[in-house]
C-alpha cells in the first residue's frame, strides 16, 4: 500500500518514509499519545544507561568490542553518557562541597586560588572529563598498537571506559564525604587509582581479547603510567600559565 508521508510529503511503501523516515502511522495528540511520549523518552532513555551500565560491569571489553563492530541498538552512546555521568558526578561532587585541590604555602602552586580552582574544574566537569578522553586514547593507541584499532575506536574505548570509571567513583562519594580528613581523603584517593587500573585491565583485557592476560595487564599498566604522565604535564603547563 502506497502511502503519503505527511512530513515531506514523499509517497512511499512500508512503514516508514524512505526521504525522511516518519513513521506511516501518525497518531491523533490525545492523552494516550502523552503517555506513549513520556515512556518511549523516559523509560527507553532509562533502560539505555542501565543496559550500558550492566555490561561494563560483566563484560565491559566484550560489549565494547561489539559494539565498535556494529552492535549498538540497545546501548546508550558512549560521548554523550560520558557527559551525562561527568555531570551527575560533578553535581553530588558539588553538593558534598569535596575539593579535588588544596595548596598549603609550602606547595609549588600556593600563588593559585584552589577555590576559584575547584569551582572552575565543578563548572566544566564534563568538559574536563572529556578532555581527558583523547589523552587515555593516545596512549591505549600508542601501547596497543598492534592490535589493529584506529584512533577513533580507541576513543570509543575510553569513553565507555570513562563511564565505568565514573559509575565506580559516584558510588565512592559518600566514602569521600565522611572521611573528608587530609589522610582520609588521601587513602581513599589511593583505593580508587588500584580500583581504576583493574577496571581498565577488566576493559582492556577484553578488548583486546588475542593477547594474553598477563601481556594485556602489563601493557595496561604502562597505558595508564603515559596517561596520568600526560595529564600531569598539561595540568602542570595550565597552572602555571594560569599562575
Amino acid at each position: 500500500m502506497e502511502n503519503c508521508c505527511k512530513n515531506c510529503g514523499t509517497l512511499f511503501t512500508g512503514n516508514f518514509c524512505n526521504n525522511c523516515g516518519q513513521s506511516a502511522e501518525t497518531h491523533e495528540i490525545n492523552l494516550h499519545f502523552l503517555w506513549h511520549d513520556i515512556q518511549h523518552g523516559l523509560f527507553h532513555f532509562d533502560k539505555g544507561i542501565l543496559y550500558t551500565n550492566k555490561q561494563l560491569f560483566t563484560r565491559p571489553g566484550h560489549s565494547i568490542r561489539e559494539y565498535i563492530q556494529g552492535k549498538r541498538i540497545n546501548h546508550f552512546k558512549p560521548i554523550s553518557l560520558t557527559i551525562l555521568m561527568a555531570t551527575l558526578y560533578a553535581l553530588v561532587y558539588h553538593l558534598f562541597h569535596i575539593n579535588l585541590f588544596e595548596f598549603n604555602d609550602t606547595s609549588s602552586f600556593s600563588k593559585i586560588d584552589s577555590n576559584q580552582l575547584n569551582e572552575w574544574i565543578f563548572n566544566h566537569y564534563s568538559i574536563v572529563t572529556l578532555a581527558t578522553v583523547p589523552i587515555f586514547s593516545v596512549a591505549s593507541f600508542v601501547v596497543f598498537r598492534k592490535q589493529d584499532y584506529n584512533y577513533t575506536e580507541h576513543v570509543v574505548l575510553n569513553s565507555f571506559a570513562a563511564v565505568q570509571r565514573l559509575t565506580v567513583h559516584l558510588l565512592f562519594l559518600p566514602v569521600f564525604y565522611f572521611f573528608h580528613t587530609q589522610k582520609g581523603f588521601s587513602l581513599t584517593t589511593e583505593v580508587l587509582t588500584v580500583i581504576d587500573i583493574l577496571l581498565m585491565y577488566s576493559c582492556y583485557s577484553q578488548f583486546f581479547n588475542l593477547l594474553s592476560k598477563i601481556k594485556s595487564f602489563f601493557l595496561t599498566l604502562a597505558s595508564y603510567a603515559i596517561s596520568y604522565l600526560l595529564m600531569v604535564i598539561i595540568l602542570f603547563i595550565i597552572m602555571t600559565i594560569v599562575g
